[in-house]
């Protein structure tokens, strides 16, 4: 890659995402949407504007890394722990349920058994992206809706990690072995992390809080820092990202410091959903293809009821279960990396990868409607509905 076709991409998605972004809104639609129909439009599949977009997949993962960093932000550790308690068993029990009932969705349309249970296992997980980029801030730090979500979204994201572990065989005979030593090396990273605010960040920070430049730049530092000090640990940017962010919540600058990374999280995820969208290849048989859009449609609904019971189930009022299951209903960016790394190991076909892909960002689409349409968010069309 090259400066003018770094900045030619660039300029194409920015000034396609604005362009599209104003009739979108201008037609009371999400804005996720335009950003996803820009990359369908100018990726490989589209007009080919953007004919190879892995450069821009790996950059725009930035945008989740530093999403999971300004959630930790605004979290407590012991608040965190007590919801990681309530909603443990019921995510194990909704996610295998969900895998089951894709298995045998895969079966049926013809996908051999292996790449049957890769299908159930892509679909296990809802959004972390979609999920939080909806919610409101003001819902999202300081409400119930917001702390439950979240707490079920990252124990799913623990999950994810085990079954790519898996996939590439990077786990030991015995999987609880496998999960044990995973917990061990996400406590030993919080351990490592927090012993470092104390030390490190927090003198830092309260000798040089007048300068806007080095606050910056020190905590994003210390996001990219954990993030790959997780990853080379066997665990996920993400998860490294949102421990640096839970670790440095306690500083007097936390707030300040969420407010100057939030445009540079909303670059970085327009980036992303822009690689969503341009990842669709249609020339899939139109057998496969109908059959993963119609299953990216039935997920959504199948998704909030069984959420929708198990949140009653486990005392929540049917308010907050109804909403619950709607902001989770959909597949999740880590189908995309499970069908990388299937297709890594040959493990996945090119068709069902294509499958899994069309179904995951089918259910994106659906689950943003139902969402911006029925639930408070900072891009609603009815100004009732919008919240910041």
């Amino acid at each position: 890659m090259n400066l003018e076709s770094i900045i030619f991409d660039l300029g194409i998605i920015i000034i396609g995402a604005a362009v599209l972004g104003t009739l979108f809104l201008y037609a009371r639609q999400p804005i996720i949407i335009a950003y996803i129909a820009v990359g369908i439009a100018a990726g490989p599949s589209g007009f080919g504007l953007i004919r190879t977009t892995q450069h821009i997949e790996q950059i725009s993962h930035l945008g989740v890394i530093l999403l999971l960093f300004l959630i930790g932000l605004n979290l407590q550790p012991d608040r965190l722990i007590r919801l990681f308690k309530q909603t443990s068993l019921l995510t194990v029990f909704t996610s295998f349920s969900f895998g089951l009932i894709s298995t045998f969705f895969g079966i049926l349309i013809g996908f051999d058994v292996n790449s049957a249970l890769i299908f159930g296992a892509a679909m296990m997980f809802s959004s972390t992206v979609i999920g939080l980029k909806l919610i409101p801030t003001t819902t999202l730090h300081h409400k119930r809706t917001g702390e439950i979500m979240t707490s079920v979204l990252l124990f799913q994201d623990i999950l994810a990690i085990l079954v790519i572990l898996f996939i590439t065989g990077d786990t030991s005979d015995n999987i609880w072995i496998t999960f044990v030593v995973l917990i061990a090396k996400l406590t030993a990273l919080c351990l490592l992390a927090f012993l470092g605010v104390r030390y490190v960040m927090t003198p830092l920070l309260q000798k040089f809080d007048v300068i806007q430049e080095y606050t910056f730049v020190a905590t994003l530092a210390w996001c990219l820092l954990w993030a790959e000090a997780a990853f080379k640990l066997g665990l996920s940017y993400e998860l490294g990202a949102f421990v640096a962010g839970i670790s440095i919540g306690s500083c007097i600058a936390a707030q300040a410091i969420a407010e100057h990374l939030k445009p540079l999280r909303e670059f970085f995820l327009i980036l992303f959903f822009f690689a969503v969208g341009a990842a669709l290849n249609f020339s899939l048989d139109t057998r496969l293809l109908l059959a993963a859009i119609l299953f990216g449609i039935l997920l959504v609904p199948f998704k909030a009821w069984l959420f929708r019971i198990a949140f009653n189930r486990a005392g929540e009022s049917s308010k907050l279960s109804t909403e619950l299951a709607a902001r989770l209903a959909q597949s999740s960016e880590f189908s995309l990396l499970i069908v990388f790394s299937a297709l890594s190991m040959g493990v996945l076909s090119s068709d069902s990868a294509m499958v899994i892909q069309i179904a995951t960002i089918v259910s994106f689409i659906i689950s943003t409607y139902w969402v911006v349409l029925k639930h408070p968010t900072t891009i609603a069309g009815d100004s009732a509905l919008r919240q910041d």
